[in-house]
Order: C-alpha cells, then sequence, then structure tokens
C-alpha cells in the first residue's frame, strides 16, 4: 500500500472525498483461495458415448495439475453419497448422457448443491436427466438436436467472467457440435455466449442462441458450455481457458456476477464510435484498446464522464481490473462539467482500491459510507482478474454490488448532493495507477414515486425500463426447422409431454 500524498495542492475537503491522501489500510481483502479445491469428473453415459470423454477427463486433470486442484474421475453412479460427494468442491458431468443415478443419488446430490457445492457441465450434460426437474434446473437447458460438426462464431457477452475474461471483443471462431436447446435459460441465468446462427447450418433458436452459461442454483453454483464434442476441442488452448475458467468459478477460486442480465444498452462497448458520448474532464485520459475493447487509466486527475444525457433511476454495471494497489473509482450523481473536482464536490464515488481505510475502500461511497468489508473481501477478485460492478441508483438510495454481491446499501441525505438526477464518470487518478475498464453498460429503472420512463440521449435514443428490476424478461423463442438440416442426437429422448420440459 502507498502511503505518499497523492495531490499535494488539492483542498483538503476534496481531498477527503476523492482519496488523494491515502491512510492506514483497516482491512485487507482475503487472497484468492488457495490451491486445494478437490474436483470430481462424472462421466457415465446411459445412451449415446462420446469418444472425446477420455480426452476430457484427462484434460481436466491436466488443468488441475498445473493451477493447483486436485482431480478424481468415475463413472461410478456409486460416488453419489453425501459423504462422499462432501469431499469435491465441484462435479464436472462431462458429456453424460441418459438416466444416469438412482432416485437416492439423485437426492444426495440435490443435497449437496444446496450445500454449496457446484456443477459443471459440459456438452452432452446437457443431454442427461430429462426426467429429474432439479437436475434440468441445474443445468439451464435440455438438448433439443444438433446439426453436423462444422465451424460457427461465437459472440461473447460477458468479458469478465473467467470462463471468457481472455477472449476478445470480435467472434470467438471454432469448430465444434452445436446444440439446440429446448428452452432460453437467460430469464434464469447469465448468459456468457451465444452462437450466431448465420455463421452455420441447423441452428433452431435465432435471435438469441447462448451457447454458455452460468447461475447460482438453490445454493451452490452451476456453470455450464455446449462446447467439446470433438477431441479437437480440448486441444485448444482458448476451448482449455473457458473451461478452466468455468471450474475456477465453480470451486470458488474466481468469482463473478452470474445473476441474469437483460434490457441493459451498453455505452462503452470497445469501440471508438461508442466513446462519442463521452468527455474527458481534466488532466490524463483513459487510453482505448479496441483490440480488446478497454479504457485504461493514463495519468490524472481526471475523469472520463458520459455526457450524453443525465440520468434518474438506473443500474449501472461495468468491468474493472486493477494492475496492483492501484486507485480509480464510478462518480455518479454529479452536475454536467469540464472539471472533475465538481463530481468529487456534488456526488459521490465508489471507491476501487481496495488498501485504503474502509470508508474509502473498494465497494464504499467513498468517505461516506464503508462497504461490508466481510462480503466484499470474499467477492473481491484479486488485482490482475476482472471485477464486476452494478451500481443501482433509485431516488436517494445507492446499492453497490460486487460481482453479483451487495456489499453497500447507502442513502443520501445531504440537501446539496442528491442523487435523484447526474452523470456517471470512472477516473484516471494518476500516473502511478493503472486500472483497466471495459462493457460499460446501463439500464434505466422505474423512478421511485411516480411512473417508470425511460430517458432518451441526446441522439434521441431511448433507455430500456421495461424489464423489472433484476433485469429478468420473456424467453426468446425459436422456430423449427426442417430435419433435413438437423441431426438428432443419438440418445435424443422423445419430446417432452409437459409443460416443463423436464418429462419424457
Amino acid at each position: 500500500m502507498r502511503s505518499s500524498v497523492r495531490l499535494a495542492t488539492a483542498t483538503a475537503a476534496a481531498a477527503l472525498l476523492i482519496g488523494c491522501v491515502s491512510g492506514p489500510a483497516a482491512s485487507k481483502p482475503e487472497p484468492p483461495k488457495k490451491a486445494g479445491e478437490k474436483v470430481l469428473v462424472f462421466s457415465k453415459t446411459a445412451g449415446f458415448r462420446h469418444d472425446s470423454i477420455p480426452t476430457g477427463v484427462a484434460t481436466v486433470k491436466e488443468l488441475g495439475a498445473v493451477n493447483g486442484f486436485t482431480v478424481d474421475a468415475t463413472e461410478d453412479a456409486g460416488a453419489f453419497t453425501a459423504a462422499n460427494l462432501a469431499r469435491y468442491d465441484a462435479v464436472v458431468w462431462l458429456s453424460t448422457t441418459g438416466d444416469v443415478l438412482n432416485a437416492a443419488q439423485q437426492t444426495a446430490f440435490e443435497q449437496y448443491i444446496r450445500g454449496g457445492g457446484a456443477y459443471v457441465g459440459v456438452h452432452a450434460a446437457a443431454d442427461t436427466e430429462y426426467d429429474w426437474p432439479f437436475y434440468g434446473g441445474l443445468a439451464g437447458a435440455y438438448f433439443q438436436s444438433h446439426p453436423a460438426i462444422q465451424p460457427a462464431k461465437v459472440h461473447v457477452e460477458d468479458h469478465a467472467h473467467p470462463a471468457t475474461a481472455h477472449l476478445g471483443t470480435g467472434s470467438w471462431d471454432r469448430t465444434d457440435e452445436w446444440y439446440n436447446y429446448r428452452v432460453n435459460p437467460r430469464d434464469r441465468a447469465r448468459v456468457l455466449a451465444t452462437l450466431d446462427e448465420s455463421s452455420y447450418t441447423g441452428g433452431t433458436m435465432p435471435g438469441d442462441h447462448p451457447i454458455a452459461w452460468c447461475q447460482d442454483y438453490e445454493g451452490g453454483r452451476s456453470f455450464y458450455t455446449g462446447g467439446g464434442h470433438t477431441k479437437e476441442s480440448y486441444a485448444e488452448p482458448a476451448f482449455r481457458q473457458h473451461l478452466l475458467g468455468g471450474i475456477r468459478w465453480a470451486v470458488g477460486a474466481a468469482q463473478a456476477d452470474c445473476r441474469p442480465e437483460k434490457g441493459y444498452t451498453p455505452i462503452f462497448d470497445g469501440t471508438a464510435s461508442s466513446l462519442q458520448g463521452w468527455k474527458q474532464a481534466g488532466p490524463g485520459s483513459l487510453q482505448l484498446n479496441e483490440g480488446d475493447g478497454t479504457l485504461k487509466t493514463v495519468g490524472g486527475m481526471g475523469m472520463l464522464w458520459y455526457d450524453r444525457r443525465e440520468l434518474g433511476s438506473y443500474s449501472l454495471k461495468l468491468d474493472w481490473r486493477m494492475r496492483g494497489d492501484d486507485n480509480s473509482g464510478i462518480f455518479v450523481g454529479f452536475p454536467p462539467s469540464d472539471d472533475p473536482w465538481s463530481a468529487v464536490n456534488n456526488g459521490y464515488e465508489i471507491q476501487i482500491d481496495a488498501t485504503d481505510v474502509p470508508e474509502k475502500t473498494t465497494g464504499s461511497v467513498y468517505g461516506f459510507r464503508s462497504a461490508d468489508l466481510k462480503k466484499r473481501d470474499q467477492a473481491l477478485n484479486p488485482p490482475g482478474e476482472w471485477n464486476t460492478y452494478e451500481i443501482r441508483v433509485e431516488g436517494e438510495r445507492l446499492r453497490v454490488y460486487l460481482n453479483g454481491v451487495k456489499v453497500n446499501d447507502f442513502t443520501n441525505t445531504d440537501p446539496a448532493r442528491s442523487l435523484r438526477q447526474g452523470h456517471i464518470g470512472i477516473q484516471n487518478h494518476g500516473d502511478a495507477d493503472e486500472v483497466t475498464f471495459r462493457n460499460i453498460r446501463l439500464k434505466d429503472l422505474p423512478a421511485k414515486g411516480r411512473p417508470g420512463r425511460a430517458g432518451k440521449d441526446r441522439a434521441g435514443t431511448a433507455g430500456s425500463g421495461q424489464d423489472g428490476p433484476d433485469g429478468l424478461g420473456k424467453v426468446h423463442p425459436g422456430k423449427a426447422v426442417p430435419m433435413s438440416d438437423v441431426t438428432a442426437h443419438h440418445s435424443d429422448p422423445p419430446a417432452p409431454t409437459t409443460g416443463s420440459g423436464a418429462g419424457r
């Protein structure tokens, strides 16, 4: 932690608010979970058997050996007892098919998940246990059909989750067997990546075809990827990292926001054109890298602020990463100005620096209210890894979520500072500080105490205020294609006869 005065020329009052003077650290975040996690790979099949299973098992073992977690592998359903499952931080269902557990084993696994266990589903894990509704909800969606193996373009939606953070802003081009699913999981899971159905033939979920997602489920964690049919998949560095990231999140070695997300409008999407609604106030800058879609702080003390419109009730989400002991923050609720100190004196800063005193550390409303440090420490990823903030403003109430965990709940009572209307900005703190931002998105919320209204920016684009407060909306319906274009899976069961999609 640095102990020097960061801005000697600022007034004492301004320094109190913006964090230019550092003090002794009251609470350092806990280190990331140490090596010692244990993973069980389960690959029993009661239907079609993928010849890539041995390669997949070997790959998970290799990833564990390099990344500090132990891997056991089995095809014995007898491993699903309460006592045995308690030994593992996650169970990887690797291309399982059909009905692979009996009733007692299912009960043991349900109890394991509800007790905080984790599930990782790979490819045909979605072609498993159609008569077990708990499993269908845990996996997120059941398999319906697939076309022939072919190249396709994958679009990454979430660049902060460790399963997708390594992928760039362009499409992820790869060859695999691309599943169609019976339902769209978007309403209950965080979609990490989708398929571009125009890039291949045989897709049946046009407009919204998720292929990887995560969710918190009944006390546990669930990650699913539709990739992994071919042996060659497990030799691809990007796919190996994708699988590793899903496992790391599942066992709790990395954190991410896996709440469903819908209705957000990008206000910075990694392109130069999306910066047209932003202005730099004060010295320094934020440097654009279109290759990875990021903004990196350069110099300071300044701020890049969104000048297209003032905001009322809204949810702001953005991803950020620190290099080390670095300082930055997100400002909300300030009037338009080319002077960054106007945001200091009239708005509120949500801090990023994790080494300062409680009311000035990560998740805190700087100088006004500390974050819940225990929750903050559990939710925070270390320097070098991505974190996601949701900053939710409704009336004078401001809530801060770090990687999906609420770490602060603050209500403004200062008549000189109102959160009901204002701008947002991201800080470039100084030469010694390097913080990177990406994927900044915004969603209007109904105004407190009066009918909801979506604001309009200066270009006349309406904000999205249609979804409920948790961003839930309707499933994107798919449409059927001729079966001549789609190959049914070898173990494809009959179409479900119930509305839940869980029965045969």
